[in-house]
């Protein structure tokens, strides 16, 4: 997988944002009012509100996602959200370059914080956002039904 590239979003990657996504949350989850915002008006709902989107690509292959969404909150710069990976390509280290991309974006613009919701079913996310560097927090409200994990990556 050394051909990975990671892109900024762009208009024809919305589909392919969008179907990863909705396969991931529709096999273990249900899809949500805020799921389809993020995914139905990624420009309006991530990226013209101060986030972005980024995307691994591989011989012009979208083999995974994830944005971060600029956060007006206090304490939280950015949220990590709506990361998913080809089930093709999940466990070739596709998400932890999409992470670190998005970490070091997050850092480029100032950052402090970086925040994520998340349910721990899904082990091998968890086990990737530690590795990343999230510590487990508690106290934030959570538009998802689905969330029973949260979690936070304080940058220096």
């Amino acid at each position: 997988m050394s051909n990975i590239k990671i892109e900024k979003f762009r208009k024809e990657y919305a589909a392919a944002f969008k179907a990863l996504n909705e396969e991931w949350i529709s096999t273990y989850f249900v899809m949500e009012p805020s799921d389809y915002a993020a995914l139905d008006n990624p420009e309006t709902y991530i990226i013209n509100k101060g986030g972005e989107i980024f995307v691994a690509v591989a011989e012009e292959s979208v083999l995974g996602v994830c944005a971060l969404i600029k956060v007006n909150k206090p304490g939280i710069d950015y949220e990590l959200a709506k990361m998913a990976v080809s089930p093709a390509a999940q466990g070739k280290g596709v998400g932890h370059l999409l992470g670190k991309a998005a970490i070091d974006w997050a850092k480029e613009q100032g950052a402090k914080t970086i925040f994520l919701d998340s349910n721990t079913k899904l082990q091998p996310a968890i086990n990737l956002y530690k590795k990343l560097g999230f510590v487990e927090v508690t106290g934030f409200d959570s538009p998802y039904n689905r969330v029973d994990i949260q979690m936070m990556l304080t940058i220096n």
